[in-house]
């Protein structure tokens, strides 16, 4: 496994003879929002053709601004970003989508006013003409949204609404998908449906780079995995070989195991101190309980003649 042992970028293995090109490759991206202020420091990342890669990392590690520098949002001020072997840095973003690469932002990623249908045909305005056809895709990978094709975006829940952005973004059959944190926000129930619905995009042929903040479940689905840190790809791995290294372990999920664990504790006494109190409740109430007084009830007497 590549730096897994080191926590600074190097550059990006030099493809070996025979072996395909990376579908997708950035090599020592420098960038930021303002001038003088770089959030990506020498940040080096690749995806190859069918491949599920995420991006994971703690707050502030440069980890969306990764994928809008990819996507020609942000400016690269140093590096470059290769697609099938042509350079796209600092491209325009409707440029890079007829090149075949979608972006699925984290937040207001659909248009609320308008249905699921025109939502959609606003992901093909490019190639309006490929609808039908593009739309049959995405009725076999999402049937809810064709069966709900009329319905507004801005009615539906927060989990539908991202099936909705992830849906536009492949209206252009995209050979590369950027999401940003699909998950954020969402119920647990509704964040395993994501990630399911992740994978199976994945599975239909459509490479992805992912960044998540549940890096546990992240690295449960993932081919491979990138560790950001202070801009940098600190490391790199499967999913697998990240969630079983020790240091990647201690500084980057260690804190969430220890979190979990301390709640979990938490619990467990605050449950025990609960059980405590009403046993002791329980036994101070029936200490105090005076004897009972009330006189035996009479026998049931028999009818008297006016009763009769």
């Amino acid at each position: 496994m590549s730096k897994t042992t080191q926590e600074t970028s190097t550059s990006p293995a030099a493809p070996v003879p025979g072996t395909p090109e990376p579908l997708l490759r950035a090599e020592h991206l420098v960038a930021g929002y303002i001038p003088g202020v770089n959030i990506l420091n020498d940040c080096s990342i690749e995806v190859a053709q069918g491949e599920l890669v995420g991006i994971i990392g703690p707050n502030g590690a440069g980890k969306s601004t990764l994928l809008k520098a990819l996507f020609g949002l942000v400016n690269v001020r140093e590096g470059r970003v290769m697609l099938e072997g042509k350079e796209i840095t600092n491209r325009k973003a409707n440029v890079l989508v007829e090149q075949g690469v979608g972006f699925v932002p984290q937040t207001n990623n659909v248009f609320p006013s308008l249905t699921i249908e025109e939502n959609l045909r606003m992901g093909v305005f490019l190639r309006p003409k490929t609808f039908d056809r593009r739309f049959e895709f995405i009725a076999d990978l999402f049937p809810t949204l064709a069966e709900r094709r009329s319905q507004r975006a801005g009615s539906m829940s927060g989990g539908e609404r991202q099936m909705v952005a992830m849906a536009r973004a492949l209206m252009m059959k995209p050979s590369v998908l950027l999401l940003d944190e699909p998950s954020a926000g969402l119920s647990p129930v509704r964040q395993d449906e994501t990630f399911l619905r992740t994978r199976m995009i994945n599975k239909s042929g459509v490479s992805i780079i992912m960044v998540e903040q549940n890096a546990r479940r992240c690295l449960q689905i993932c081919d491979r995995a990138y560790v950001l840190d202070q801009g940098r790809d600190a490391y790199t791995g499967t999913g697998r070989q990240l969630m079983n290294d020790p240091k990647v372990i201690s500084l980057y999920l260690g804190t969430l195991a220890e979190d979990e664990k301390a709640a979990k504790t938490a619990r467990v006494d605050a449950a025990a101190e609960a059980s405590a109190a009403a046993d002791a409740a329980s036994a101070a109430a029936t200490a105090t309980t005076p004897p009972s007084t009330t006189p035996p009830s009479a026998p049931a007497s028999s009818p008297t003649p006016q009763d009769r």
